[in-house]
């Protein structure tokens, strides 16, 4: 269970703090509530005790996971396609679950595609949303400036991309 003072993922949201963690009422509903201030813009959000799985609150990943972020990033394996439609839908249920390796799958997968063309303003949209996520839990994690992890990021999305492009000449 959390604890006041600990750094959580909100999916979709980024980093937060937990802040409080006490009893309220809403509409009439007595329930235990978790106050968290969301790092990225200072704005605060209660989510209940009993909904706490259902938005995917989970605690910041651990070094080892980072590194297998790192890993996936610069794999060249990137997933694709065939209509932005499928695509969309796709990226969309992985960036609910707020599990890093899903939302590094959406970063990959359209910053490939942004580079055959340009993304649609969702897109666009969800690409800076996952790109956020990541760079932010990266930047907590490892205890860098935000800076530091878009640079470390970046560097992994170029490296598989090329290692994507070099799979595919050897293929052919």
């Amino acid at each position: 269970m959390f604890k006041i003072g600990q750094k959580v993922v909100y999916p979709n949201h980024g980093v937060g703090m937990v802040e409080k963690i006490e009893p309220g009422s809403i509409d009439g509903v007595e329930q235990t509530y978790f106050h968290l201030r969301l790092l990225s813009n200072n704005s605060k959000v209660m989510v209940p005790k009993a909904n706490l799985d259902l938005v995917g609150l989970r605690p910041l990943g651990a070094a080892g996971e980072i590194r297998q972020l790192f890993d996936m990033l610069k794999d060249g394996q990137i997933d694709t396609y065939k209509d932005w439609k499928g695509r969309y839908k796709q990226n969309l249920d992985k960036m609910k679950t707020g599990e890093l390796a899903e939302v590094a799958r959406v970063l990959k997968n359209l910053r490939l595609v942004s580079q055959k063309k340009s993304l649609s303003f969702r897109e666009k949209k969800m690409y800076e949303r996952a790109r956020y996520f990541i760079v932010s839990e990266v930047a907590h994690v490892k205890n860098i400036t935000e800076e530091e992890a878009e640079k470390k990021v970046d560097r992994f999305l170029e490296s598989s991309i090329e290692k994507r492009t070099e799979m595919l000449e050897a293929a052919n």
